[in-house]
């Protein structure tokens, strides 16, 4: 897939994803706080891992786009995502569950400040893969201004989590709970080897962003 074509499908997802969200459930912030009890015990961890099917940390969200909280929830519920744990709480979530709780964690913690430029520049092979899949034009300036809420930022995410979910958009029918349905995302990360999805995992990841764990009171 060549970059211009990359960037017309990004567009005309983009577009059609934001008047789908547009329709749905408005979320509450405070209601959200009241239905988080299954998010905290992985989410608001420091250092909190995965161990099955594999180890990796798991992502932060808090600071994460609200519709794209709801998205990736209404995906585990279908099935377009397969980890077991979150499709199995996704299954008992209602819409609204889902928006309110997007609202909760776009909320949760301190507002950072990102830097107009990424404090490390990628090197020449990692420059050129960002070319070649067009990311910024999807996740925006610094990868933390997605031009849709429904994308998600993914600077500063951990690299680890960052790599499985590539190779999980590359491999649909990687395993029973570890594919990702994604038509774009699929198609972009297929023009990758796992050794270059890792390294742009790791770059993305080692940069400043606004994504945070922000630790449960009682786990502190």
């Amino acid at each position: 897939m060549n970059k211009a074509l990359t960037i017309g499908w990004a567009v005309v997802v983009a577009l059609a994803t934001t008047t789908v969200f547009a329709q749905e459930a408005k979320g509450d912030a405070a209601a959200g706080a009241q239905k988080n009890a299954m998010c905290i015990g992985c989410h608001n961890i420091v250092g909190y891992k995965a161990s099955f099917p594999e180890v990796y940390k798991v992502p932060m969200i808090s600071g994460q786009n609200a519709a794209y909280i709801s998205a990736a929830l209404q995906e585990y519920k279908k099935g377009e995502r397969k980890f077991p744990t979150m499709r199995g709480i996704a299954i008992t979530l209602t819409e609204q569950d889902m928006a309110d709780l997007g609202a909760f964690y776009a909320a949760d913690g301190k507002q950072i400040e990102v830097p107009e430029k990424p404090a490390t520049e990628p090197g020449s092979e990692v420059a050129q893969l960002l070319e070649k899949g067009a990311c910024v034009s999807c996740h925006g300036e610094n990868f933390s201004k997605p031009i849709s809420d429904a994308y998600p930022k993914i600077a500063g995410q951990h690299p680890d989590y960052l790599y499985v979910s590539l190779r999980g958009y590359k491999n649909p029918k990687e395993g029973p709970y570890s594919g990702r349905n994604n038509g774009v995302m699929s198609g972009i990360a297929a023009q990758f080897s796992n050794n270059e999805l890792r390294a742009l995992a790791n770059y993305i990841g080692s940069l400043d962003g606004q994504l945070q764990i922000v630790p449960e009171p009682r786990f502190r």
